[in-house]
């Protein structure tokens, strides 16, 4: 073999494993992206339209490797009876009070989430925190938030409030249901 042919083949040697490389690569961050728009559902296109897919997808997998250090547990039957009876008389309260049913109930979420083992920071990092293991409801909490927000600067009616409570009901059933209490496990 001459020297031009071993540098040739050297040459093809070297495109085919760039080639196979990035195929692998590609291979990679499709199942990645596949799993993650199927993991995160509507919070991956919240945050793919917010702030681009790369970057989504770097957010959602560093929430996933935050959250696996967590031990979530499930609420104890007891616990759960608790949470509901609390529920209840916050909707109750809401009838006389809205406004301070509200932010009763936004307290008794991060009660709920502080029991069944979510660090219960700032509301950023809770929200991003229950998207991994209820990626469904999180887009209430979102709401609720945002409701409570305007609220706290006096530009809500008795109707938003009323919406508020019921995407936080979404999101405190979902936190109390047994169906849902051992996905982290």
């Amino acid at each position: 073999m001459t020297s031009t042919n071993i540098l040739i083949l050297a040459l093809s040697c070297m495109v085919v494993g760039a080639l196979i490389g990035f195929l692998a690569f590609w291979i990679y961050r499709n199942n990645r992206s596949r799993h993650l728009r199927k993991a995160f559902g509507p919070e991956y296109s919240r945050l793919a339209e917010e702030r681009g897919e790369v970057a989504a997808e770097r957010e959602l997998s560093a929430r996933e490797g935050r959250v696996t250090k967590f031990h979530i547990q499930p609420l104890s039957a007891e616990q759960k009876s608790q949470f509901v009876s609390r529920w209840q008389h916050v909707q109750e309260e809401f009838v006389d009070d809205p406004k301070t049913s509200l932010s009763h109930a936004d307290d008794l979420l991060g009660e709920a989430m502080a029991v069944r083992g979510y660090p219960v920071q700032d509301f950023e990092q809770r929200a991003a925190d229950l998207s991994v293991e209820h990626p469904a409801v999180v887009q209430h909490y979102h709401e609720a938030h945002s409701i409570a927000l305007r609220h706290r600067e006096g530009r809500t009616t008795t109707e938003d409030l009323r919406q508020a409570m019921l995407h936080y009901r979404a999101l405190f059933d979902e936190l109390v249901s047994p169906r849902h209490a051992t996905a982290a496990e």
